[in-house]
């Protein structure tokens, strides 16, 4: 361990990668046969050259403060495998009493690996001046009446989408919702792309979901119903978003598709990192990251976005403390924030947050409903629960009996449901998830026989 913050386990350094098979390779590479000259710097930097197939050996250097790595390797994966092994040899010999064949004990960085992290500190430098140059110099250099012409033609745009939408869910209601089963899926596309043309991407995904529910198996009918009426909510918001309370309006504005902006006041804090998990709708894959600030008391999600065939970024070590700065996002119940790219040496400290009851986290949910009633879900940390099977699936129950939240569906069957039962042994533990009108997704456990965060994604 070095003062500056401490070694990550294996299992942390696994959840950094992209995929399984990354995983899988980056582990076959934590041994350390094909490593020579490995080291690490009591600043946050590792490094090592990897014998590959060539014949010269691959350069690895990682910087755990961002975390960013650099390889000399041709793959297009952050971090590649080489960056794993080389973390997961590090990590290991911070665990183990016993040095391995390579040393990747504390020592001086070779010049290349000085060269790439000496240029990662002045890119980071200069792009703390340029962002302080451009906030002292914004207002004398951006044309705003341009820029209010420019969103008044987009508002026109969306407001013609909406329009046109409101015919489009009328003439379902009018033709009976069986009739959406014989139409297909074709016309719902046809209808997101019209959105996509009107500049509303968040009515085009709407839409687009809408369309995939009658496939969607028994009970669509009622499902479809809810999720138009949602629809039309959004539609209503927008086309009087003038006369909505203006929290409300930039939520409507963000769920209708433009951008919100990171404009609130930044809030520097101990982030424990307690979930990070990926999804991709084909063409780009979305990171989702939880973090909870040890003195705000605050929660907040950090976005990544990566197209098909890469990794998003950035990657943060579950379970680990981060010092770092966030500049949340605007919107009611929004906890979108922006994380600043100097990101300090992650650190140990990972308690869970407080937490309390299901009754508790199904309230906090409603109450966020009523901010933002397009909201799937709300993170809370649930205390003293037990996961218990039920007929159709599982659910976690508080250990005093009273109540009881179900595990979402898609949740059943995957690896962290298991390691969650396995965890706490029929006693209980203490869970972070997401909780939504589908029930609750857990993503993180911790029980009152280790401290140590279990990592359920």
């Amino acid at each position: 361990m070095d003062e500056a913050g401490v070694r990550w386990t294996a299992e942390q350094v696994l959840a950094l990668a992209p995929d399984d098979a990354s995983r899988r390779a980056g582990a076959r590479l934590s041994a350390a046969g094909p490593w020579s000259e490995a080291g690490s710097s009591g600043e946050g930097a590792v490094w090592g050259l990897c014998k590959g197939s060539g014949k010269k050996p691959y350069q690895t250097v990682i910087d755990t403060k961002g975390p960013a790595y650099k390889c000399s390797c041709p793959s297009r994966k952050f971090p590649c495998k080489h960056a794993l092994g080389l973390l997961m040899l590090w990590a290991a010999e911070g665990e183990s009493a016993v040095r391995t064949v390579v040393d990747v004990g504390e020592g001086e960085a070779p010049d290349w690996a000085q060269e790439w992290l000496g240029g990662r500190r002045e890119r980071s430098e200069e792009q703390a001046r340029k962002a302080k140059d451009a906030a002292g110099g914004a207002a004398g250099q951006s044309d705003p009446e341009a820029a209010r012409r420019r969103a008044e033609r987009r508002a026109a745009r969306i407001t013609g989408g909406a329009l046109e939408l409101e015919q489009r869910l009328a003439d379902l209601l009018r033709g009976g919702l069986a009739a959406a089963e014989r139409s297909g899926y074709g016309l719902w596309e046809e209808t997101a792309a019209r959105m996509v043309d009107a500049q509303a991407p968040g009515l085009a995904a709407r839409v687009r979901e809408l369309g995939s529910i009658p496939g969607s198996g028994a009970g669509w009918p009622v499902r479809l119903l809810e999720e138009s009426a949602l629809l039309h909510l959004l539609d209503l918001g927008w086309l009087g978003i003038d006369r909505l309370p203006a929290p409300l309006a930039t939520t409507v504005r963000t769920r209708v598709g433009l951008p919100s902006p990171a404009d609130g006041p930044p809030v520097k804090d101990n982030w424990l990192v307690l979930a990070q998990y990926d999804t991709s709708d084909g063409k780009i894959t979305t990171r989702r990251i939880w973090l909870y600030g040890r003195e705000s008391g605050r929660t907040a999600l950090v976005l990544g976005f990566g197209a098909a065939g890469r990794s998003p970024q950035p990657a943060l070590p579950v379970g680990l403390v981060i010092e770092a700065e966030l500049t949340p996002h605007a919107g009611a119940g929004q906890l979108r924030a922006d994380l600043a790219e100097e990101v300090g040496i992650p650190a140990g400290g990972g308690a869970p947050p407080p937490g309390g009851t299901t009754t508790a986290a199904v309230e906090a949910y409603g109450s966020a409903l009523r901010e933002d009633p397009w909201l799937e879900s709300w993170p809370v940390t649930l205390t003293g629960v037990v996961p218990v099977p039920e007929e159709d699936g599982w659910q976690l129950a508080d250990a005093d009996g009273e109540s009881a939240l179900p595990i979402a569906p898609a949740s059943l069957g995957r690896p962290g449901l298991w390691k969650l039962v396995a965890l706490s042994g029929g006693g209980p533990v203490t869970v972070f998830g997401e909780c939504g009108h589908r029930g609750f997704t857990p993503l993180a456990a911790w029980s009152a026989d280790s401290p140590e965060t279990v990592r359920l994604t």
